[in-house]
């Protein structure tokens, strides 16, 4: 099934955002080492709320649920997204794909493109690295420069992308530089450079690229459906076009038509807990932003009225008597955000808003 939509704007309140502690620029290194998501003071009490991510796959280490945290504040939002990956030819090796960026423009979050610079032999594995850092001065570069733009997300994230080819090579710079000093093979230096060959381009040739490639990721994950995830409906396709004409794509975990009204389905699972964990939840809460946003959703020529879904599914029988305090805290926020923003929590196939907390 293939739902096409339109999106013209973001509106959504978040109730979940973590604390965010406080660094300056001085301290971006040890913050990089304690926080996934933070604010951190540049100069003279201009500020950011930061976020990283630890490989630009967006499946790795909850990267939405680190940009979730950042949501509340009400400056300039970023994050830092490494163009690159590379864990040594027997781990993986992850590129960085327009639909991320898509996604961050469309939620108003500023892209800080990046690479790591060091990193240290793995100590459980012969043939990786691991512990990799980021190009400190590079991002302090970065972050002094997103002070006085004034432009919106969308235009810095694409002056962002006129230079992945520069970032890129200074990437495989770094990895070569590693691998010496290591002795551990990375993987095929010719490929990555015939992806980095293909950004040198420029913008659209990137934008093309990635977009083929998202394409085709979209359409595997359409036709897969994972063993962890208990889901009763259809997967489907998500074509998004903004108002600039450009188009994202995107896939829904489930769809469920009832006469003209269509579900649009985020499932997250869990195997041990009573509830998925939190940033389970937050990951899962980026894709409601986006599905509660969406203005007319058709599949071919007919419109349907979407209502989105967060459906939260475990292994355990629910019960609110097993919650800890802390969860029911959490469900108790997230019901306030379901209503505060136009979505729907299930349980276990329950709705939320007719459990007791």
């Amino acid at each position: 099934m293939d739902v096409s939509a339109k999106i013209t704007g973001i509106k959504y309140t978040p109730f979940l955002c973590s604390l965010l502690n406080e660094y300056s620029m001085s301290e971006i290194d040890f913050a990089f080492s304690k926080d996934a998501s933070f604010i951190l003071n540049i100069q003279r009490d201009k500020k950011v709320a930061l976020s990283w991510w630890v490989s630009p796959k967006r499946t790795r280490s909850y990267p939405y649920a680190r940009v979730y945290d950042t949501l509340s504040f009400q400056g300039k939002r970023l994050t830092i997204i490494p163009i690159l990956k590379d864990e040594g030819k027997e781990g993986d090796r992850d590129f960085l794909q327009w639909d991320t960026i898509s996604l961050m423009s469309l939620l108003g979050i500023y892209v800080l493109i990046s690479y790591y610079k060091s990193a240290e032999k793995s100590s459980r594995y012969s043939h990786k690295i691991t512990k990799q850092k980021f190009d400190i001065q590079h991002i302090k570069k970065e972050l002094n420069s997103i002070l006085s733009y004034q432009s919106d997300a969308l235009h810095w994230n694409l002056a962002q992308i006129e230079r992945v080819g520069e970032i890129g090579q200074k990437a495989l710079t770094s990895y070569k530089e590693i691998s010496e000093m290591f002795g551990i093979e990375m993987h095929s230096e010719e490929s990555a450079r015939k992806r980095i060959n293909d950004l040198l381009k420029g913008k659209d040739a990137f934008m093309t690229l990635s977009r083929e490639l998202a394409k085709k990721a979209q359409i595997r994950e359409s036709m897969t459906i994972q063993p962890k995830e208990r889901l009763s409906g259809i997967k489907a396709t998500l074509t998004v076009k903004n108002y600039l004409g450009g188009y994202y794509f995107f896939t829904c975990d489930e769809v469920n038509i009832k006469k003209r009204t269509i579900y649009l389905i985020e499932g997250k699972h869990s195997k041990k807990s009573t509830i998925p964990s939190l940033n389970n939840i937050k990951d899962g809460l980026l894709k409601m932003i986006l599905f509660t946003n969406l203005k007319e959703v058709k599949i071919g020529a007919t419109e349907y009225t979407p209502v989105p879904i967060l459906k939260l599914t475990t292994d355990i029988v629910f019960s609110r008597d097993k919650l800890r305090r802390s969860q029911i805290e959490v469900l108790r926020l997230l019901k306030k955000e379901a209503e505060e923003n136009g979505f729907q929590v299930l349980i276990n196939d329950t709705n939320l808003e007719k459990i007791r907390l």
